[in-house]
């Protein structure tokens, strides 16, 4: 019996496990197989695979049963999910149900998430942003949770590394608020884009219009054709899973990347429950997992663990991980693990009609939005009534309109001859928040999911540096939709909880002193040396860009470091 189970150890042990297999877990994956290590990634949901695993990528709108809308009784049993803009006929199969994995709100908050192989790689926006000093400082400079304890200059060559594997679109736009990075030749702007672009610069000289970056695929090259994958077809049905490979997902790209290696063991249906630690040894183990299926526990090893659970389940794995040393959590003696959870501001929007340019029309257009506003408030001074800044996004379409008044064969007619409608224009808020210890997540004294886990307690509110903020958007957007000649201003100051917008990120912060934040400059837990976070859970402050390439960069940097520290027998 004694030989059966150090064989059973032996069989369930790596150099590395990765927990999750989305956008961050995805690139810890390829980075590891890469270096030459037996890797084990622990995914909770089902298998994807690409091509294979995308039942909707090629249909039609008649194909579906109710045109693309979720049906009623689908909406009624999961509200929460249901508010996502993307939870739709052809892709609700990528998301979690409501149902499936209840969670506790103390306030209002709409968990979106995406349990599968890629996780919600499958599923996000594509937009793609650098950061820059004036956002790893700004912890610093505007007297906001703590410093980060890395600056531009050490993220930027892993910025460039990982842009040139997953392909970004964009244009070299010379701003040092939104740094440029190794691109792909840029979706350019439409004439109404255009025009509002230049209306910006004549009437504030430093507010700009500029294409939205993003992780698709404009020009071919061997680095992609390597990875299989070919040029975006611009067909905008990404949420379906991308047969093409267009736009970057870790099915796409890292994680058959790391599977051709041989070094790669891929572990669906796989709910991590705890990591372990040895007391005596002063180091993490390995991982206790559930089968989601079978509800069997085992146990897996390896030297090195890097938790990419998407941000709020990492912070809920390492709130599980107790033990005599950690009573409270993993490496959690400060008592700060959960807290400072912080998010984007997506709620205001804006739109109007503009009654120029008719000589113009739409055909395709880019396949993450249309323009990119960068944030203009608060860049090198405090200028408003309100802590940092926002970005936006904008787009201008025009399509056609038919003439619904008439009735029987007349209405036929009309419908059949369609005409150009007005130009339509649109922009949404992308605000940063603060983090805030009163924003937290914890584990629930009482309730527990189906595998005998805590249900994670969710306490995440706007402030009144929000509403501020939210204002100015308003005001400023408007101001600068009227310079620009636009008419009919809606505005939408919606009042969605939140986690709608689908950015959330902290809990596990990053900073330089293990009485203030959890993580080392190298995604180390202070406390728990093998043990690394690079997805959302790491942030420090949010900033206004979009983060997934950030957390690219990030893991690929803390893999590097890793492997050498592994090579130096210091892990």
């Amino acid at each position: 019996m004694s030989n059966l189970n150090i064989n059973s150890v032996k069989n369930n042990t790596y150099d590395a496990i990765v927990i999750g297999s989305g956008i961050s877990g995805g690139w810890a994956a390829k980075e590891f197989t890469g270096k030459g290590l037996k890797t084990l990634v622990l995914e909770r949901g089902r298998d994807v695979k690409h091509i294979v695993d995308y039942p909707t990528t090629n249909k039609y709108p008649y194909d579906f049963e109710h045109r693309g809308e979720p049906s009623l009784k689908i909406r009624t049993e999961s509200p929460i999910v249901s508010r996502c803009y993307a939870f739709r006929e052809d892709a609700m199969h990528f998301f979690v149900k409501d149902n499936e994995h209840p969670y506790v709100q103390e306030k209002p908050f709409d968990w979106i998430r995406g349990y599968q192989v890629g996780g919600k790689s499958l599923l996000w926006a594509r937009q793609t942003q650098r950061w820059s000093d004036l956002d790893f400082e700004g912890p610093m400079r505007d007297g906001f949770a703590v410093d980060w304890p890395i600056r531009y200059k050490d993220i930027a060559p892993w910025y460039s590394y990982v842009e040139r594997f997953a392909g970004i679109s964009g244009n070299r736009d010379g701003l040092a608020e939104l740094p440029d990075g190794e691109f792909l030749p840029a979706y350019p702007l439409n004439a109404v884009e255009d025009h509002f672009k230049k209306s910006l610069i004549s009437k504030y000289g430093n507010r700009h219009v500029i294409s939205a970056r993003g992780a698709h695929i404009s020009k071919g090259s061997d680095v992609f054709y390597e990875q299989g994958r070919a040029q975006c077809q611009n067909r905008r049905l990404c949420q379906r899973g991308c047969p093409f490979g267009g736009y970057f997902s870790s099915n796409a790209s890292t994680l058959p990347w790391a599977q051709k290696t041989g070094k790669m063991t891929l572990r669906p249906n796989s709910v991590v429950e705890s990591i372990l630690y040895d007391d005596k040894a002063g180091k993490a183990t390995g991982v206790r997992v559930i089968d989601a299926n079978t509800n069997e526990v085992m146990e897996f090893y390896a030297k090195v663990i890097f938790v990419n659970a998407g941000a709020i389940n990492t912070n809920l794995i390492l709130l599980n991980s107790k033990s005599d040393r950690f009573p409270n959590g993993l490496g959690n003696d400060n008592g700060l693990l959960g807290k400072y959870v912080a998010f984007h501001n997506y709620s205001a929007r804006i739109s109007a009609q503009y009654p120029g340019l008719k000589q113009f029309t739409t055909d395709g257009r880019n396949p993450v939005g249309g323009g990119y506003i960068p944030r203009f408030r608060n860049l090198h001074k405090q200028e408003t009534n309100f802590m940092r800044g926002y970005a936006a996004g904008f787009s201008a379409s025009r399509g056609s309109d038919s003439d619904t008044s008439g009735i029987g064969a007349e209405l036929k007619m009309q419908l059949q001859h369609k005409k150009l409608g007005p130009w339509r224009v649109g922009s949404h808020m992308m605000g940063e928040t603060i983090p805030k210890e009163s924003n937290y997540v914890q584990l629930d004294s009482e309730q527990k999911d189906k595998w005998g886990i805590p249900q994670l307690k969710i306490s995440v509110d706007y402030d009144d540096n929000d509403v501020k903020m939210k204002k100015d958007y308003i005001e400023q957007l408007s101001e600068m939709f009227t310079a620009a000649g636009f008419t009919d201003i809606r505005v939408n100051a919606a009042s969605q909880a939140p986690g709608l917008d689908i950015h959330e990120m902290g809990g596990v912060r990053m900073g330089h002193e293990p009485g203030t934040s959890l993580l080392n400059k190298w995604h180390q837990l202070h406390q728990c040396k093998n043990v690394f976070v690079t997805d959302g859970a790491c942030m420090t402050s949010t900033s206004t860009q979009n983060p997934s390439l950030t957390y690219m960069a990030f893991t690929a940097r803390a893999v590097d470091y890793a492997v050498s520290a592994m090579k130096r027998l210091e892990l």
